[in-house]
């Protein structure tokens, strides 16, 4: 069975009013935890109940490990990363000491990042037959500035520790591409108010003073 693909249509940040064409994957049905195992048992001496019950195992373990502060790799998968973020309505804690200090009670658990194993990706290419889809290409068009956008980034990371290039997307309407384009361009802008953290897959953006 081959897998679609279509050209999705972005903005070009480098060129004001210009647009470039991605390839993005036509996603279908979502594989759900029993199809998983059922496929897993087919080629095993396991039943389909014991394989979803490893896979719930190790699922509570992963997420025990995690709340440790211990990534979880696993070969041929990849890494589990917990990621923290305020509380909803807390606000965040000043570089230079004033203001509340944020004690355990404010903070959470706000996301996983997830950094796929590069044999991961190699096998999943390898497998993958592409054929192109009749869809036709969607253009992400913002219905905001880019200076509307930069605030609305503030008014998000004044809510929460961190942001990612989804959740950009989500309050903004641009497209991935663009998204995190623009969130380049925003950090390495001085005075944006906008900075990064961590690197590769885990790189989140955060709040910073102007000038710093």
């Amino acid at each position: 069975m081959s897998a679609k693909y279509f050209m999705q249509e972005m903005n070009d940040l480098n060129n004001e009013g210009k647009t470039l064409l991605y390839p993005r994957m036509e996603l279908q049905e979502r594989c759900c935890l029993t199809e998983l195992a059922e496929r897993v048992a087919a080629g095993s001496t396991y039943g389909v109940g014991e394989v979803k019950g490893i896979i719930l195992q190790m699922t509570s373990w992963m997420s025990w490990m995690m709340a440790q502060g211990r990534p979880v790799k696993i070969d041929g998968i990849g890494t589990f990363t917990p990621a923290l973020e305020l509380k909803e309505g807390k606000e965040r804690e000043r570089a230079d000491g004033s203001g509340t200090k944020r004690n355990a009670m404010s903070i959470k658990v706000g996301n996983i990042n997830f950094r796929a194993d590069k044999e991961l990706i190699r096998e999943t290419d390898r497998l993958c037959r592409l054929e192109r889809s009749k869809k036709k290409s969607a253009r992400h068009v913002s219905r905001y500035t880019p200076e509307e956008r930069l605030a609305q980034a503030k008014k998000y990371l004044a809510l929460h520790q961190t942001m990612n290039i989804g959740a950009y997307c989500a309050i903004t309407g641009l497209g991935r591409g663009a998204a995190g384009k623009e969130l380049k361009r925003w950090s390495e802008t001085p005075d944006s108010g906008i900075g990064t953290s961590g690197w590769g897959t885990h790189k989140v953006y955060v709040l910073k003073s102007p000038g710093a």
